[in-house]
């Protein structure tokens, strides 16, 4: 029997095409490229555009928070447009972003996929005030989603009124995709003890403040007005069609920032919601850094300039270099391809919702055939022998990426820091993992890259992560490789002679700041992760999966309970207390675990073994748990949980609010793999 990754790999969109055995199974099936859009990527030029480096977000100006400090004040709207995605000779691509709302006078900075970086600093907070500006520019009508949006799921059901918003609603026939306003809310990413109502929750969504909504329609969820309420009392009401945020920003690392409304943040961030925010500076910040030869201050590859307000940065005096890396597909015309049928996934037609279980639009998982890099295809950069620094993000829907240097003569690769900062050492990737970085969705990585010693000439950056959901195992030889021609390539390097000598400190020699480490836990939390079957379909594994929720395994080796959005939240720590939270993975995949407003430290995994038929999990007799990676040391905010085991992550919750925790794959999350936890007092929610 193939197994549902098998499947929906060699099914999918029902494109078949015999090519012969499967040589890591020995399973005669049909495999197929990846499926896509009208656009062969293989009539895509590769390496063509130069790579984009964002500038930095211009503010508005500075407000006065309550302490009399002034800090950044930002305006950034959500906006639809044109880019060139694609090669030039290639149609651009309408897409959404972030950008600054200024004046007509002010518009010389555009809005972009992905947005500008915003620059922070450690602890100095930052306003941001975000806009839905999701409207029609000459009408001021409201503009509808770009990409097939399943009104079938649990998902912000603006249609639904007050009454029914935030809900998965009921049908007499299967409906078509969602036409209406656009509901977004956006969530920065990995930002720790950050305020409940600035954390981007993803019932407290809002439409665009646009002509022609129907008067029935909700125009915010149903925890909105609950957080205006509380922000109000620091930054003052919000707007119709925007929320205003702060972050404290008591972490140094990179974050990102993206939209996280309910049951749509599949479509909204691949059409573009997205981008990075840098903190800088503070005891474990790049300044706490120590050459070990001398003592003194480690030098780090050339941080960003400063850009100016009319500029963008100039390459060659740059190497620090965020790269965000997403997969995409586009039809003949440059625009954006997502599928519209759940027969993408696994070839059936129908019956879909109501007269079955199976949603008719969303798909459990998508991969895109096309990568994209800082809103291009494929870019290329021109680098000298030197050293540079790399900000890596995962910001797929879906897919794990394996980002492989090993292809480039003569490079050394160093990762000193992960998600939520440095780690306590840095990782001679080169040496431990064969030039390889495993990245999930959403995971990031801090690297230093040497090009001293390889050779003039150009050099591809690949991707040997599967096409396909990730269950861990050796490329190659556990699962079949990302194709070649296309989505195993993602950038390339033009090495050229240094023109001047590298200053920065050779990264053997970095002594990197020391995090103390959280305290002791007090509590353990056992958690599920849970494979949710269809009670329709029943004549194959893709049939019959409907997607993955989570719920609590119980004490020892008991039945496992799946506990939905609405179910009374059972994850309530208090402030202040160190928890353990164990992922018991029970599905065939593996799943980027991620906690809203807190960083944690991965403290082990553990093989486990899970009973399908009673639905019950318990440790596996005799196993011993696994330590951490090298990488994976120091502070995450995501986590990748593999199947069969049950990984631990250690946290402290230091803010009263109400959060979420969810899967990162981002169509796993907007169907049910998210429950909402509150640290704390019960919140209510305020219509």
């Amino acid at each position: 029997m193939v197994s549902r990754r098998g499947f929906l790999k060699y099914t999918a969109g029902g494109l078949l095409t015999l090519f012969g055995s499967d040589r890591l199974n020995g399973l005669s099936r049909a495999i197929a490229a990846i499926p896509g859009g009208s656009l062969n990527p293989e009539l895509v030029d590769k390496f063509r555009t130069p790579l984009f480096i964002p500038p930095a977000m211009p503010a508005a100006g500075k407000k006065v928070i309550g302490d009399g400090r002034r800090v950044d004040y930002y305006e950034i709207s959500v906006k639809q447009f044109s880019q060139q995605i694609l090669p030039r000779g290639f149609p651009p691509t309408t897409v959404w972003g972030y950008g600054p709302a200024f004046p007509e006078k002010r518009r010389s900075f555009a809005h972009r996929a992905p947005g500008f970086t915003i620059e922070a600093k450690w602890q100095e907070p930052v306003i941001v005030k975000w806009i839905n500006g999701l409207k029609d520019a000459t009408t001021a009508g409201f503009l509808p989603p770009l990409l097939p949006v399943d009104p079938t799921l649990h998902w912000a059901n603006p249609p639904g009124g007050i009454a029914h918003r935030d809900m998965s609603p009921s049908f007499r026939a299967t409906p078509a995709a969602y036409r209406g306003p656009v509901p977004i809310v956006t969530h920065l990413h990995g930002a720790i003890g950050v305020a409940g109502h600035s954390d981007g929750h993803p019932e407290a969504w809002y439409l665009p403040a646009a002509a022609g909504i129907p008067s029935e329609y909700a125009a915010f969820g149903t925890w909105y007005q609950f957080f205006n309420r509380e922000a109000s009392l620091d930054v003052g009401a919000w707007e119709p069609g925007s929320a205003t945020f702060t972050y404290p920003n008591m972490q140094t690392s990179m974050l990102w920032y993206h939209d996280h409304a309910l049951g749509m943040t599949r479509t909204n961030v691949y059409a573009g919601l997205a981008g990075i925010y840098m903190i800088r500076g503070g005891p474990e910040g790049d300044g706490a850094i120590r050459d070990a030869r001398s003592g003194m201050r480690g030098v780090l590859p050339r941080s960003t300039s400063t850009h100016g307000p009319m500029h963008l940065p100039q390459h060659r005096n740059i190497r620090e270099i965020p790269l965000m890396i997403q997969d995409r597909s586009f039809n003949i015309d440059g625009s954006l391809f997502y599928p519209h049928s759940r027969a993408f996934f696994d070839g059936i037609p129908g019956p879909f919702i109501p007269d079955t279980d199976i949603p008719p639009i969303w798909n459990p998982e998508f991969f895109a055939n096309m990568m994209v890099v800082n809103g291009n295809t494929w870019p290329f950069q021109t680098v000298e022998q030197a050293r540079y620094r790399y900000r890596l993000l995962n910001a797929c829907n879906s897919r794990f990426l394996i980002l492989d240097f090993n292809s480039i003569p003569g490079i050394e690769v160093w990762m000193i820091g992960g998600d939520s900062g440095f780690l306590p050492a840095p990782a001679n990737m080169t040496a431990v993992n064969a030039n390889r970085i495993l990245l999930g969705p959403s995971e990031r990585a801090d690297v230093i890259v040497d090009f001293t010693r390889v050779p003039i000439g150009r050099h591809v950056l690949k991707n040997i992560g599967p096409d396909e959901p990730f269950g861990g195992g050796v490329p190659g030889t556990d699962f079949q490789m990302a194709d070649p021609r296309s989505s195993g390539l993602i950038m390339q390097f033009h090495v050229t002679l240094a023109q001047e000598e590298d200053r920065s400190t050779p990264p053997q020699y970095l002594l990197l700041p020391n995090t103390p480490p959280l305290p002791r836990e007090t509590f353990i939390r056992r958690l599920a992760l849970l494979e949710k079957e269809s009670s329709s379909f029943d004549e194959s594994p893709a049939a019959a999966f409907l997607g993955i929720v989570l719920g609590d395994p119980g004490a020892g080796p008991a039945a496992c309970i799946a506990r939905g959005w609405k179910d009374p939240v059972t994850q309530n720590p208090a402030v202040g207390t160190t928890e353990i939270w164990e992922f018991y993975n029970m599905t065939e995949d593996a799943h980027p675990m991620h906690v809203h407003a807190v960083s944690f430290e991965l403290v082990n995994r553990q093989a486990i073994l899970v009973n399908e038929e009673s639905g019950t999990v318990q440790l596996e007799a005799g196993s011993s748990p696994v330590s951490p990676e090298p990488w994976e040391l120091g502070r995450k905010d995501t986590v990748i949980a593999y199947p069969s085991q049950v990984t631990r992550v250690r946290m402290t919750f230091i803010r009263e609010g109400q959060y979420v925790w969810h899967c990162h794959i981002l169509e796993h999350e907007d169907n049910q793999m998210m429950l909402p936890y509150r640290i704390g007092q019960a919140k209510q929610r305020i219509p």
